[in-house]
């Protein structure tokens, strides 16, 4: 009975093993269209407020699913400590098939109690008009010695505030919202108080092997890029996600472009819109180019290595290079387009360069997602998303202990055939029915 019951369990780890491989779950995918987004799965859906009191709490290091009308004004609760910079980031997603006005979005603000503004950051469509996601984030960082109201441990307030024109959309908008933790700093150093105020802005010599990659639909399952010329489409209202790891020290150079179309030469102002934020989805810069029919492109704005004392500087772009790790690139096409050029994609030419020596970074410990590892590198090698990079982990997993399950298998039979033969050996056996010695398992000697 003990060895049907040892031969079983080995069973079942096999067959537990091939089936695991079944269940594994598969990216998440946007619904069917080309304006949809891919919200991150794990997102917990949660209600703002319009009271403060009632606001539902948010947790570091996860990712909510929210939405908010024209003109609302939405409250979400934190809990900070003394010592830890915090960010809240929101991304909104407008209906692909709305109107959105030039001065519409979102501002993100953090306050006390007290209704003191800690800080803010705004999401806001400016002279390309059309629905597409768009991200801000709010910080509250502590300085040495700070004794201000917004440095002290407690409860605050997110609010999330919602700009419309009386021409938009009166629909409601998809939030998905972020918080995050910066990590400590090394103890004893003595980091820079003052951002820089020169670098280096030539334009970096145009990278060459061009390749396919295609953008998610999402910041979630964003494509991994490195530096390179990729090659892509883009429909009109589809918006295409990619990310590119810049490291402490770095600079990242981006231009994205479209191929040229012969079904028409009609103009269209601000027909593509590229934005770019950082790793906790704080917007960076952006940038539009017209189309007419002939190869167009743009370039995002020089920006400055990556490194902690951006943060001091008062211009929004350079502050937010304030950490290394993935830096997030969106390319939009105006569904506008599709009337005179139709629905069919249209050739997207990115072209990416990562300059500089990647330097050690100032925290104390893991950086986590403000921080570029080797596995990161590897997969904007590979060009993978963070989805398939997470299941391609899993499988190698599985395939491990479907090894090992295996060879426990084997061993298993192998030793439960060993010891039947010797039963049969030691076994005593009966005489023959005709008086003859019995069989000894040898064959006769006349062989």
């Amino acid at each position: 009975m003990n060895r049907q019951r040892s031969s079983g369990r080995v069973m079942s780890a096999a067959v537990a093993a091939v089936c695991a491989v079944a269940v594994l779950p598969g990216q998440a995918r946007a619904a069917d269209g080309p304006g949809a987004y891919a919200f991150d799965p794990a997102a917990k859906t949660v209600r703002g407020t319009e009271t403060n009191a009632d606001a539902a709490e948010l947790t570091p290091g996860s990712v909510y699913k929210s939405s908010i009308k024209p003109g609302e004004k939405l409250y979400y609760r934190v809990d900070l400590d003394d010592r830890t910079d915090a960010y809240v980031s929101a991304v909104a997603v407008p209906r692909a098939a709305g109107q959105v006005a030039y001065g519409d979005g979102i501002t993100v603000s953090i306050r006390d109690l007290d209704d003191s503004r800690c800080g803010s950051g705004d999401g806001l469509f400016k002279s390309a008009e059309f629905p597409r996601p768009v991200a801000a984030y709010a910080y509250r960082t502590v300085e040495k010695d700070d004794t201000g109201p917004c440095a002290a441990a407690g409860a605050y307030n997110v609010l999330i505030e919602r700009q419309s024109k009386a021409t938009s959309s009166p629909v409601e908008w998809d939030l998905e919202l972020r918080y995050v933790t910066e990590p400590v700093l090394k103890s004893g150093d003595a980091l820079p108080t003052e951002a820089p105020e020169t670098w280096s802005s030539s334009s970096p010599t145009p990278p060459t092997g061009r390749q396919k990659r295609s953008g998610g639909s999402g910041f979630y399952e964003a494509t991994s890029l490195e530096t390179g010329e990729w090659t892509d489409t883009v429909a009109p209202g589809q918006t295409r996600f990619y990310r590119v790891p810049v490291d402490w020290g770095q600079q990242i150079f981006a231009t994205a472009g479209l191929s040229n179309n012969n079904k028409s030469t009609e103009y269209h102002g601000n027909a593509l819109s590229v934005a770019l934020d950082n790793p906790a989805l704080g917007h960076v810069g952006g940038a539009t180019t017209s189309y007419s029919g002939k190869p167009a492109s743009v370039a995002l704005d020089p920006l400055p290595p990556v490194a902690y004392q951006n943060r001091y500087d008062a211009a929004s772009a350079v502050s937010a290079m304030r950490f290394a790790g993935w830096y997030y690139l969106s390319v939009t096409l105006d569904p506008a387009v599709a009337e005179h050029y139709g629905d069919t994609p249209i050739g997207l030419t990115l072209r990416i360069t990562v300059r500089g020596k990647a330097l050690p970074g100032p925290y104390a410990g893991d950086a986590g997602i403000f921080g570029v590892s080797g596995a990161d590198r590897d997969m904007a090698r590979t060009g993978q998303s963070a989805p398939e990079a997470e299941k391609s982990d899993r499988m190698t997993m599985v395939a491990a202990g479907g090894i090992g399950a295996g060879s426990v298998l084997v061993i298993g039979l192998g030793v439960w055939t060993l010891l039947a033969r010797r039963r049969a050996v030691t076994a005593p056996t009966p005489p023959a029915a005709d008086g003859q010695p019995p069989y000894d398992g040898r064959p006769p000697q006349a062989w």
